[in-house]
This record gives structure tokens, C-alpha cells and sequence, in this order.
């Protein structure tokens, strides 16, 4: 082979290894290239569920709309915040809490609806839904998502106490803390998400004679007139026995939830009720019951009562006498529970408002064409087990309604407090029909034999600046103007004109009252409680109808708490207290008599478990 052509193919040689090697090269970077796009891509969108960025969504819940914003990062759900809402405090903030969090954390939203706040569950995830939909999602999408069960498993299914409390309301709050003070080592169950129950809901209001604000106000008051104004508001079908004890005991109830609960009461206000003689009611700081729950709450765990939410007690637990030695119950965990009690158990599980079956069984009017104001968890479910191994029952068609609620929702206006200071209801005739002062059956009685079955409550500036009640209810406000139940105008004529009521018998109606409050009497329906005019503007009118609010029959007690059976006879280790006994308020009970009974009743169940 001579030189040239060695060197020729030498040369091709060379460039045959050149271009394999720059071949390989471009190949493992266009590999490289891609593989470094792919993950940026994969970086960028995460599973690629979702478009990154930030989302709002909003739904409506039960007090308003409530706003969601979340946070999608690397294609998923990174942070969910609620940023508007206005739900009831308490009942709601656990159910919220706990569906951010678990949507937060496990990137799903098939999260079950938390006990008790059913309609806000249902709204937060509505919403988040709703934000995540702007991002890309569909129904199809999240049906993909894993179950969650945000519920907390026991360690032990079998445990024991001294004093098992069934319920956390007012009662059942109020019966841990005296049962622990006592000396007891105490657990509380709750089917709910969260502690209140009515009381919760309810606008604070404890009667009590002999108070501070009466002596301040020169209010003369006794608890024998306590007495006789609750008997003759429950038409002397009340327990006179048990009557006493209430009224006896409310003063030191008081003290009691003052200085040792640290309730807030207003220093400077004091309310009388319908049916009440005197004003003798002492009014929450909030003007609701939180402060009083809290309170209550806080006080019970400094306390190391045991709590067990979204518990629900299934069963009473008897011996060979019948004596009452624990509890049976199953969680949200689906776990079945046994709570042994030594010394006793206390049902204080309210009464049987938000179960429209039951309230048929016992007074068929009160059917599905009544709305309730009751929390959700008032269907009777201590008065059922009780019965179940003997108790006795009495009065359980007794069914109150209040008459002065929202039309859309059936919830207690507490803007319609207004009623008591002053402000008078019309039907749409515009002409009066009750004395705005009258016992809740009499007024909602009155209300439901009006066209329609409805009326308007009506005042002026000069009511509205003694208890300043769109202001101190501004959040309620904002929810009856949005449902058109509302309405504030400058002059008698435009409140009439919106609601379409008849003008001129309107006016005429409320020229009348006001000469007879400046003559110093009701010549129409003899109104109780302090007389004032409706002239200065602005004007309010707000539509209400009654909604079923307390049910007085219930398990029967003696002066002890003791639950009775249908001899007479004490069931031995079962106490009861609030809402779910009977007896206490006969045919009706008074406003501001709830509070001040299921307290009470409340210490006298805690106090006798607790022995």
C-alpha cells in the first residue's frame, strides 16, 4: 500500500471517529435536553392535576357566603385558607378547621362533612371545588381523589370514669366542671363536632332577682315573683318544686358563673322578657351565649374534665337492678365505645326541636312545615335511651315556638330583640293583632292566624338607640337584608310601599300607639314594659314568622336531678338536666329561663353524680 493511500485512509478514519463521537455527543445532550425539559415540566406541574397559581372560590353557608383561597403548587393543592365566612363561632371554627386542614394536607377533596356543621362542610368544600375548578379541575377529577376520614381514633374502646356526661351544652358543660369541682373524675361525650349546643345559639339572657342592675335600676323583684311569673307563663302545669329550686338557686348560679366561670354579664342593661312582670334579665356581654360556653368550656378543661367529640352515646348501661353503670357509644372513627361509670351518668342531651318525626309523634301541627332554631343536635336522643330502660316521660307535646324569626332560614332574630324595647308588630293589613309583650305561644299563636302567617315588627331611631340592635347584630343584619326580609327607609310610607302593606291603616295604626304612649297606656292591647314612640327616623321593618325553639316535656326529675321511672321510683346512677326534662316550665316557658335552668339544674346533677 503505498503512502498516500495510507494517509487517505487514515484521514477517514479519523473523521469516521470524530463524527461517531460528535454523533454520540449531539445524542446523549438531545437525551440530556430532553429529560432536563421533562422534569422541568413535571417540577412546573407536579401530577399536573391543577394549574399553578392562586384561586378563590365562594359558596353560601348558613350565616352568609363563605371565601376560599387556595394555593396550587407543582400541579397540586399546596395551602387552602378560609378568608371570609360568617358562620356561628364555635359551631362552625372546628368544622372549618378541620376541612382546610385535611384538604391542605392530604391534597383531596372527598373529605367527609364534620357532626353538627353539616351545611358549613358542605360549603367549604363547595368552595375550595369551586377555586380549584379555575384551575383546571372537574367533577370527573375530583371524584379521583382519595377518601379522607379526618376522625380521630380512640386507643382504648373501653374506659372508666367517675361521672360520664352525655352532651355539652350549656347542661352538660355546667354539670362536668360542678362534677369535677366535686371531686370526680369526669368524661364527656359529644356527637358534635364542637361544645354549645342551644345555649350556644341562644342570646344569653339569665333571670335572676335580686341582682346589682335591679338594686341600680330600682327594680323591685323577689323570688317569689320569679316563681309566679313562670308558673303563670307555663298556665301552673310547671313542678312547683322544681320551680323553687330554679328561682332560689338563680342568684347564686349567677355569683357563681361570675366569679368563678369569669361570665361577663353588661353592667349596665337588664331585660325583661315576655311574660316576666319586672325586667330581671341579666344579658351576656356578646349579647349571645359564646362568652357563656366558653367560659364553661375553658373552665372544664383547666379542670381535666376528659372530652370526647363527635362521641354519640348509643346506650344506657344497667346493672341486674336497673341501675345506671355506664354508657355505650360509637365515634366518627366507627368505633364502638364502652364508658363505665362509677358513681353516675348525667343525659343532658337537650331536647327534641331539629327531630321532625319525634315532634309529629307528640304534636302532630309542629310538622315539616315548621322550621326550628334548634342546633342540629337536638333530636331527642337521651329522652329515647332513658325511656328505653324505664324512665318516665311528661308533657312532650309541648312545643314551643318563637315567634320572631327569619322567614328563609327559620333562625332567631336577634334583631327583633328591638320588640323589647319598644318596637311593635303589624300583619299586612297593617294593623296591629298581640301585645308585642305577650308569652312566645300567645305572639306566634297570634302571628299564624295573620294572612300569610307572618308579620312585620316595625320601629324607629328612639328604640333603636336603647339597645342599638342592628348594630350589635350587624353580621344577622347583613344576612336578612340579602334574604329581602329587611328594610330601612326614612319615612313610614317606603317601609310600607317595599313590603306592599296597606298604607294608610298602617299609619294609621302607629298614630294611634304613639298617642297612647304619650298618654302612658296601651289602649289596645295594655303592653307591659316601657312605652316609646315610633316617629324618628330612620324607620326599620323586618318580616319574621315563629319556628319551633324549645320543647318542655321531657325526662322526669326530682329536686336531685335524679331521673324517675314510670312508678315514681329513682333510677339509680341516672341524673338528667337542661332541656331533655320536663316539668320545670309547664305549657311555656318564659324567655331567658332556658339559661338560667339548664345552669342550675346543671350543678344540682354535677354536684348529687359527683356523691
Amino acid at each position: 500500500m503505498n503512502k498516500h493511500k495510507r494517509i487517505w485512509i487514515s484521514l477517514l478514519t479519523l473523521i469516521m471517529v470524530f463524527t461517531i463521537a460528535a454523533g454520540c455527543s449531539g445524542g446523549k445532550n438531545t437525551a440530556e435536553s430532553e429529560k432536563s425539559e421533562h422534569a422541568a415540566a413535571e417540577q412546573a406541574a407536579g401530577t399536573g392535576k391543577y394549574k399553578d397559581g392562586v384561586y378563590e372560590g365562594r359558596e353560601p353557608g348558613k350565616g352568609g357566603d363563605i371565601v376560599v383561597r387556595v394555593s396550587v403548587a407543582n400541579g397540586d393543592i399546596a395551602k387552602v385558607e378560609v378568608i371570609d365566612h360568617k358562620e356561628s363561632e364555635l359551631l362552625s371554627d372546628e368544622a372549618i378547621n378541620r376541612i382546610v386542614t385535611a384538604v391542605s394536607n392530604e391534597k383531596s377533596v372527598n373529605v367527609d362533612v364534620v357532626s353538627g356543621a353539616t351545611m358549613t362542610s358542605e360549603a367549604v368544600i363547595k368552595a375550595i371545588k369551586s377555586a380549584l375548578v379555575q384551575a383546571g379541575g372537574t367533577e370527573a377529577l375530583f371524584a379521583k381523589d382519595p377518601k379522607v376520614n379526618h376522625s380521630v381514633k380512640e386507643k382504648e374502646t373501653e374506659q372508666t370514669y367517675d361521672v360520664v356526661v352525655i352532651g355539652g351544652g350549656g347542661a352538660g358543660l355546667t354539670a362536668a366542671v360542678e362534677a369535677r369541682q366535686s371531686g370526680a373524675n369526669v368524661v364527656l361525650l359529644e356527637k358534635m363536632s364542637s361544645v354549645g349546643g342551644n345555649t350556644l345559639v341562644s342570646g344569653g339572657g339569665l333571670n335572676v332577682p335580686g341582682t346589682k342592675q335591679q338594686e341600680q335600676n330600682q327594680v323591685k323583684d323577689s323570688v317569689e315573683l320569679f316563681i309566679e311569673d313562670t308558673l303563670k307563663g307555663g298556665d301552673n302545669e310547671n313542678n312547683k318544686e322544681l320551680v323553687s329550686i330554679m328561682a332560689n338557686n338563680a342568684l347564686p348560679t349567677a355569683n357563681w358563673l361570675i366569679n368563678d366561670i369569669k361570665v361577663e354579664f353588661m353592667k349596665d342593661r337588664l331585660q325583661q322578657f315576655g311574660g316576666h312582670s319586672v325586667p330581671r334579665a341579666l344579658i351576656a356581654k356578646d349579647n349571645h351565649g359564646t362568652d357563656l360556653i366558653q367560659k364553661l368550656q375553658a373552665k372544664a378543661e383547666e379542670l381535666g374534665v376528659v372530652f370526647k367529640m363527635e362521641t354519640r352515646a348509643n346506650e344506657l348501661i344497667t346493672d341486674e337492678s336497673n341501675k345506671v353503670v355506664g354508657v355505650k357509644a360509637s365515634n366518627a372513627a366507627g368505633q364502638e365505645l364502652t364508658f363505665h361509670a362509677n358513681k353516675g351518668v348525667i343525659v343532658a342531651t337537650g331536647g327534641f326541636g331539629s327531630n321532625v318525626e319525634m315532634r309529629k309523634k307528640y304534636n302532630p301541627e309542629y310538622d315539616e312545615s315548621y322550621m326550628t332554631t334548634d342546633v342540629p343536635g337536638t333530636t331527642g336522643d337521651g329522652i329515647v335511651m332513658a325511656e328505653s330502660i324505664g324512665a318516665e316521660t311528661l308533657q312532650m307535646n309541648y312545643i314551643q315556638t318563637y315567634p320572631t324569626c327569619n322567614p328563609e332560614t327559620g333562625i332567631i332574630s336577634y334583631v327583633a330583640n328591638s320588640r323589647f324595647d319598644g318596637a311593635v308588630l303589624l300583619n299586612q293589613e297593617g294593623k296591629r293583632f298581640v301585645e308585642e309583650m305577650e308569652r312566645r305561644d300567645v305572639i306566634s299563636r297570634g302571628i299564624m292566624n295573620q294572612s300569610g302567617s307572618y308579620a312585620y315588627l316595625i320601629w324607629g331611631q328612639e328604640v333603636e338607640e336603647v339597645g342599638h340592635m342592628t348594630e350589635v347584630h350587624k353580621q344577622e343584619l347583613e344576612s336578612m337584608v340579602k334574604d329581602g326580609v329587611f328594610y330601612q327607609a326614612d319615612s313610614i310610607e317606603e317601609l310600607a310601599k317595599h313590603f306592599n302593606i296597606e298604607t294608610d291603616a298602617m299609619k294609621a295604626a302607629l298614630t294611634k300607639y304613639n298617642e297612647d304612649v304619650r298618654a302612658g297606656k296601651d289602649s289596645d292591647f295594655n303592653r307591659r314594659g316601657t312605652l316609646r314612640t315610633i316617629e324618628k327616623a330612620p324607620f326599620y321593618i323586618q318580616k319574621v314568622v315563629p319556628s319551633v325553639h324549645h320543647t318542655m316535656g321531657g325526662l322526669k326529675i326530682n329536686t336531685e336531678a335524679q331521673v324517675l321511672a314510670a312508678d315514681g321510683q329513682v333510677i339509680e346512677g341516672l341524673f338528667a338536666a337542661g332541656e331533655v326534662t320536663g316539668g320545670i316550665h309547664g305549657t311555656n316557658r318564659l324567655g331567658g329561663n332556658a339559661v338560667t335552668d339548664v345552669i342550675v339544674f346543671g350543678r344540682v346533677a354535677g354536684k348529687n353524680a359527683a356523691k
